[in-house]
């Protein structure tokens, strides 16, 4: 008799000790596992083997949204992928393309909203692996609502608070969510989920330097910053895919090569585009670097720990700590109130879009 996913979850709950599987209740979890490094899985489903090879056994399945301690990264060997990271936890290796770096750090709620140019409200990041969201306004406008009838905000997304929510009943807070950039979908979600940022966060880094470029290698998937002839900063990124899921080209994807300034700068986006099949409709992407006119951004990256490889749609994805350097480095200087500016031509930092 073939068995359900319910009973495939319960009897994987008995064998890996380590891992946190999702509940089927939605309204939030407290017992993710009790290390300081952690990893969520990001795709629907990922193996989890005896060594770091994908040749070797399997000894389970988890599914979208378990979170397992990050014992160690590791190279191992996987026969379909270019990368060869693997994560070590308490029961097996993953392979870390699909597993996103997280911390559980929950937050002490306020009490009252500070006041800014846009009313009462701050901008939040999201701290703890995942968060449940309750629509308070349906019915579901954006497209990955529609799709999603348990939504959930991930670590690192960042959002706009304009209420401070309690339940009577149980004394919970909660924290309204309302997108400035969004569909106009307004959510409710507990408070200790979400850190406020400060203005350090957008604290500009080497303001005085004149002299800035990126260079983004799509060869290599690299992404370099410089002042005068000095490299000062590195990381690997995902700019724009060659093939869809299908395997079939798509040179609409390609993260177009040349000499562009930063035109726009916003804390928080709501990124959608594309086709049926091929599209994508993604709240909460912080640290958003605009650099095309057609929406192409360096921005911090949520969905995928793939970096080294093309995944995007154009974009150049970043790890959030990433993301967050480059949003704090390039000109122009944003404010958190209200965390988003726009320069006219000739713009900000130049990225300058190259192929090895």
């Amino acid at each position: 008799m073939a068995m359900s996913r319910r009973e495939a979850l319960k009897g994987l709950g008995a064998t890996l000790g380590g891992a946190f599987l999702p509940r089927l209740r939605f309204e939030g979890a407290d017992d993710f596992p009790n290390f300081e490094r952690l990893g969520r899985v990001a795709t629907g489903r990922l193996d989890l083997h005896a060594r770091p090879d994908a040749t070797s056994p399997s000894v389970g399945t988890l599914y979208e949204d378990a979170v397992v301690a990050w014992l160690r990264e590791v190279v191992g060997y996987h026969p379909y992928r270019i990368n060869q990271r693997w994560v070590e936890t308490p029961d097996g290796y993953l392979w870390a393309g699909s597993l996103q770096p997280i911390r559980n750090q929950p937050n002490q709620p306020l009490i009252t909203l500070p006041r800014s140019g846009l009313g009462d409200g701050m901008w939040v990041e999201v701290t703890i692996p995942w968060v449940d969201l309750i629509l308070e306004n349906p019915p579901a406008r954006s497209p990955w609502l529609k799709q999603n009838p348990h939504p959930r905000l991930y670590y690192s997304q960042i959002l706009w608070v304009d209420r401070i929510l309690t339940d009577e009943r149980t004394g919970q807070t909660y924290y309204r969510i309302n997108e400035r950039y969004g569909y106009g979908d307004i959510f409710r979600a507990r408070a200790e989920a979400f850190r406020p940022l400060t203005q350090e966060d957008f604290e500009p880094i080497h303001p005085e330097i004149e002299d800035k470029r990126i260079v983004v290698d799509v060869t290599y998937q690299t992404l370099s910053c410089f002042e005068g002839g000095r490299e000062i900063f590195f990381c690997r990124v995902s700019t724009g895919a060659k093939f869809n899921a299908a395997g079939k080209p798509v040179d609409e994807w390609a993260t177009p090569l040349g000499a562009h300034p930063t035109w726009r700068k916003v804390v928080s986006l709501h990124m959608s585009g594309g086709t049926t099949g091929g599209g994508y409709d993604l709240p909460g992407i912080g640290w958003t670097t605009l650099f095309v006119g057609n929406g192409v951004a360096i921005h911090a990256t949520f969905w995928h720990n793939n970096f080294g490889v093309p995944m995007s749609h154009g974009c150049v994805n970043a790890r959030p700590q990433d993301a967050k350097w480059i949003f704090r480095w390039t000109t122009p200087v944003v404010q958190p109130d209200p965390g988003d500016v726009t320069v006219s031509m000739p713009g900000g930092t130049q990225v300058i879009v190259v192929e090895s």
